[in-house]
């Protein structure tokens, strides 16, 4: 059987990573934004409808947005600038913990070992959380191996610095070096990362509108997209989805076509299952119920989740972590 697990910003969270709601706020208090009321207003305007990645999404689209408000390209680097600030500003905070762990005294409990027990790791987040705590080769481990496929890092200059993955800068290899390695753990960032660059130096980083055409243009994460899908695909695969929002339709779609395959979902949020009704917008007050394919393909497929925080599940709370280790029996 094959257990997969797919992160999103709730996942980091846990760890006082922001959400894209605290994200919009962040951004709310930039100096680009505060000196820009034009952009300023563009957040607010998107702030229930997509949040900061749909305003970028419009200052990203001057075939359609352009034509009804002046945008210039100075106000989108404007607020890629301020998001790039975002980014460093997290990533610091991460890497001044001492570690991810919760508690220490069970070695089965520790968020370490429980990643070891996924044949991949895919995540949507950016940031370096992982590189700092998990992609380390200087900690006691089980006989899984996690590395980044088809990724090369170059050392921190900083001597001090220089074993550190999440202080390293890392660029794509040619896409003829795109290849698994057998009996260790893929981790693959489908949306590229806050500090992975391409060889013109420019971040190899998805956000905003048009993620599947953008990650048709880069051949690593396209063919990310491609282990992601075949992934899913196996039979009586298992894929575990922790602080996913479902926002994003390219991984929708990948998910709800390896459900009519055979897929089975456990997700751990705060709404549980009843994640399946809050996606479906024809549940708020005042509209007509109807089906939607999210709240099917959740339905058909859920075997389990869990409302609280890792920090309880891989704490104090037995009965909870005894339940999600369900999902690997």
């Amino acid at each position: 059987m094959q257990h997969l697990v797919l992160l999103g910003a709730g996942f980091s969270r846990n760890w006082g990573g922001w959400v894209a709601s605290e994200a919009f706020e962040y951004l709310l208090g930039c100096p680009e934004i505060i000196a820009d009321p034009q952009l300023r207003q563009l957040l607010w305007t998107h702030q229930l409808s997509g949040g900061f990645e749909s305003a970028l999404a419009e200052l990203q689209s001057p075939g359609t947005s352009y034509a009804r408000h002046p945008w210039s390209e100075s106000q989108l680097l404007a607020l890629q600038g301020a998001i790039g600030r975002m980014f460093t500003d997290m990533n610091r905070a991460f890497l001044d913990l001492t570690d991810m762990e919760f508690q220490r005294q069970d070695s089965q409990r520790l968020i370490r070992t429980f990643l070891t027990r996924f044949d991949a790791i895919f995540t949507l987040n950016q940031d370096i959380l992982l590189e700092q705590f998990y992609l380390v080769d200087n900690i006691a481990r089980t006989a899984v191996r996690p590395y980044v496929p088809g990724m090369r890092w170059t050392p921190n200059t900083e001597p001090m610095y220089s074993a550190s993955l999440a202080r390293a800068t890392w660029t794509p290899r040619a896409a003829s070096e795109f290849k698994l390695q057998a009996n260790s753990q893929p981790f693959f960032k489908l949306h590229g990362s806050s500090e992975w660059f391409s060889d013109d130096g420019n971040r190899v980083l998805i956000m905003g509108g048009a993620k599947q055409q953008e990650i048709g243009r880069s051949s690593i994460l396209n063919w990310y997209a491609q282990q992601f899908e075949a992934a899913l695909t196996q039979p009586n695969c298992r894929l575990m989805v922790i602080g996913y929002g479902f926002a994003d339709q390219h991984i929708n779609e990948a998910i709800e076509k390896a459900v009519t395959s055979g897929l089975k979902l456990f997700v751990i949020d705060p709404a549980g299952a009843e994640l399946a009704f809050k996606l479906n917008k024809t549940r708020q007050r005042g509209q007509f119920i109807g089906p939607n394919n999210l709240e099917d393909m959740l339905r058909a497929s859920l075997i389990g989740g869990s409302r609280r925080p890792l920090s309880e599940i891989f704490g104090s709370d037995s009965a909870e972590f005894n339940k999600v280790m369900r999902f690997f029996q």
